[in-house]
């Protein structure tokens, strides 16, 4: 029998999803942009809603590419591990890891909100000043480092804790919740580790806080008319684990990935596959999208699932800005020429990995994203356009993001056969290279 597996390309266009807008006459952007290709591959294949976590549940990118990476049922390492990894940093495995970043501040109701953060260029070397002398202090028992990631932002090492468990202190939402005391988990695998570093967190913090009022560089800073960064900030309690699998290990397939943000590096760096990085200046969508179809194009030939990473559409949405958002997306689809010919000879998908929307206050949210999935023997829907309302007459229904790459695999005829133990894992895809057995010299001279 011949061998009819296919490769597979992922485009996640990130932040796609979107609400109706009233200026887009009631369309969201992605059904008010001009798509004529993604409308192609629509036309070509089948079509689905992608709510990653189910209706209504708003998710972070990392914590939806996890689980659209089949990894949802192993523990996730962290978002300030990928970023140190994507970094290019060496990490230390079982020690836990925070983002640590500098914040102004200002006393609301007996609590203090976070306002500004430090700026490229202009406060690279202030943010410098403060971190260098907030480092190597130890808080009952553990002793915490810092690692420089970009302007304003390290990562906090904690040597001597033992869990990472413990809430964050950077409110995220500023105009909500003020600068928040760190606690252990309720779900921490170990409540005491967890407790005692919850504890040394927030007493470092405190302390931490106090160095920086009284340092010279924020005197300077106020009196300059400038923002002071006086309030230090912790999220993303990470830990790297020496047992986690590669992609290759977990689901079977070599895998490859086009990004554009450290986030996205650290990912693939962590499991352990194939990166080309392409850096994105928001200039140029349609040239932006095509550079990176054509880089997919070249790592499909070696390897059998490749990620692409588009950060544009999610840039868009956070502008607030609806037509904005629907031009990037039109322009994007412009760079997607070339698509439905790789489809000839690939399975080939595109989704959003959560929903920005362009319209209200929300940082992201529940709402759906299309999906589109053509190639060789898939069948073709009666959906003819892309977007969120279109597909939900799609034969691929609503899928959640750890049912992405199963059904993927499934149509480019490489799911695993439940049953057959092909390896010691039970990998998401039929295994490329299962462990051949050993050829002895009996059978060497018989041949």
């Amino acid at each position: 029998m011949s061998d009819d597996r296919l490769p597979i390309l992922l485009v996640v266009l990130d932040g796609l999803g979107d609400r109706p807008c009233e200026e887009l006459g009631s369309l969201t952007p992605s059904e008010a942009a001009a798509t004529p290709h993604l409308d192609a591959l629509a036309q070509a294949g089948q079509s689905g809603i992608h709510q990653p976590f189910g209706p209504g549940c708003a998710t972070s990118s990392e914590t939806a590419h996890w689980s659209m990476y089949g990894f949802e049922r192993i523990p996730f390492p962290g978002r300030a591990a990928l970023e140190g990894l994507g970094a290019g940093l060496d990490l230390p495995a079982g020690v836990p890891l925070f983002h640590l970043a500098l914040r102004g501040g200002e006393m609301r109701r007996d609590a203090i909100y976070l306002r500004g953060r430090a700026q490229r260029g202009r406060d690279e070397a202030d943010a410098a000043a403060l971190f260098n002398s907030l480092g190597g202090r130890s808080c009952r028992g553990v002793r915490f480092d810092l690692q420089p990631l970009r302007t304003g932002e390290c990562l906090l090492l904690a040597h001597g804790a033992r869990s990472r468990d413990v809430s964050d202190s950077d409110a995220l939402f500023d105009q909500l919740h003020p600068w928040m005391r760190p606690v252990a988990l309720e779900t921490a695998a170990e409540p005491p580790a967890a407790c005692q570093c919850a504890a040394a967190l927030e007493q470092w913090l405190q302390d931490s806080q106090q160095i920086l009022l009284q340092h010279p560089t924020n005197r300077r800073r106020r009196e300059r008319g400038l923002t002071p960064l006086d309030v230090p900030v912790t999220k993303w309690g990470s830990w790297l684990d020496t047992g986690l699998p590669s992609f290759e290990q977990h689901v079977g397939l070599k895998g490859a990935v086009v990004t554009d943000t450290a986030l996205y590096r650290g990912l693939a760096r962590l499991l352990g596959m194939r990166i080309t990085d392409i850096a994105y200046d928001g200039s140029n969508p349609a040239a932006d999208m095509e550079k990176r179809l054509h880089a997919a194009t070249a790592l499909l030939q070696e390897h059998d699932f490749v990620h692409v990473h588009v950060k544009a559409t999610d840039a868009a949405g956070h502008r607030k800005q609806p037509t904005y958002k629907r031009d990037v997306i039109a322009a994007t689809d412009a760079g997607l020429r070339d698509l439905l010919t790789i489809g000839d000879t690939a399975v080939v998908a595109v989704t959003g990995d959560h929903a920005t929307p362009s319209v209200g206050p929300l940082l992201h949210s529940g709402d759906p994203t299309p999906f589109v999935v053509a190639g060789p023997g898939v069948g073709a829907d009666r959906v003819a356009r892309f977007g969120e309302t279109p597909a939900l007459q799609g034969s691929c229904g609503r899928l959640r993001a750890a049912e992405i790459l199963p059904l993927l695999l499934g149509l480019a005829n490489r799911p695993f056969f439940r049953g057959h133990r092909p390896g010691a894992r039970d990998t998401l895809a039929l295994p490329n290279r299962p462990e051949p057995m050993p050829v002895t010299a009996s059978v060497e001279r018989a041949s």
